[in-house]
């Protein structure tokens, strides 16, 4: 059994503030049994806007908040999934990161956001990440003790495609680490996840932001843990907090086995047919 919990928080653009909630908490779930945490996007630092981020990203050599949570990690003697951190890649160019530490606290693997989150709601809300992030191009599956563990970010939710991929390469566990917006949130989030779960026969972990920030943005919260069955294991709900589960990884290949559809998927060929209308 894998003991697992999101941290579930309300960033700001406070780092310092931000770190000392995260480890105030992460003490507490370890304390509480957990054996590995999941920590949302943007877990260290929530902007007003680009150039809050500009400002803020350092490199990763340099990476403070980084660091931090890369002691914490090996203080906890934990494993770790830091959802995200904006990292520096170029003056003006960032790149969303994740990490996967181990309980030493040295990264295991990195991946970078694919799918940009560049939409305009029908509120008016709008958002351009292409604007600020570069966007990743590599797709990751890492080891960890309990099994092969599939990363992705938020906006990437959106595209199944990937997550099939991951499952085919053998990921188990899958990590959607997300500040969903509210408006989204509320609407689409809980039946996505239950969705990748099902369609993978995976565990799905996703941490998530949750309350305002920078003014009147908010994030949707409801952590949320899921097995392969689509079964909602835990609910964040709406507040900060933590949010546990324990996983049976070989309830994977059980579910593998009665419905294996991940695996047996087959090529086909796409026939589109238009005909004109008459006048």
């Amino acid at each position: 059994m894998l003991e697992i919990a999101c941290i579930q928080t309300n960033s700001g653009g406070d780092a310092e503030a931000n770190l000392r909630e995260i480890e105030r908490m992460a003490g507490g779930a370890v304390e509480g049994g957990a054996q590995f945490l999941a920590l949302p996007e943007v877990a260290d630092f929530q902007g007003a806007g680009p150039d809050a981020y500009r400002a803020y990203a350092p490199f990763e050599t340099d990476h403070r908040a980084l660091g931090r949570l890369r002691a914490l990690a090996a203080q906890l003697k934990t494993w770790m999934l830091v959802g995200s951190v904006s990292v520096r890649e170029t003056p003006e160019r960032l790149a969303n990161r994740s990490y996967l530490l181990g309980a030493d606290g040295a990264i295991v693997d990195r991946y970078d956001k694919i799918h940009l989150f560049d939409v305009t709601l029908p509120d008016g809300e709008s958002h351009r990440e292409s604007d600020l992030f570069v966007a990743g191009r590599r797709a990751v599956v890492a080891d960890t003790p309990w099994g092969a563990a599939g990363l992705s970010i938020c906006y990437d939710l959106r595209f199944p495609s990937l997550y099939r991929r991951l499952a085919q390469a053998g990921a188990k566990l899958i990590f959607i680490p997300a500040a969903f917006t509210e408006t989204t949130g509320a609407l689409h989030w809980h039946t996505l996840i239950r969705a990748r779960a099902i369609e993978t026969g995976a565990y799905v972990v996703a941490p998530a932001q949750c309350g305002k920030f920078a003014g009147d943005r908010g994030c949707y919260g409801h952590s949320l843990i899921v097995d392969p069955w689509g079964r909602v294991l835990a609910d964040g709900g709406e507040t900060a907090g933590v949010v546990r589960a324990s996983l049976d990884l070989a309830e994977v290949d059980r579910f593998r086995a009665a419905i294996p559809s991940p695996m047996v998927e087959r090529p086909f060929d796409l026939e589109t047919v238009r005909e004109t209308a008459s006048v």
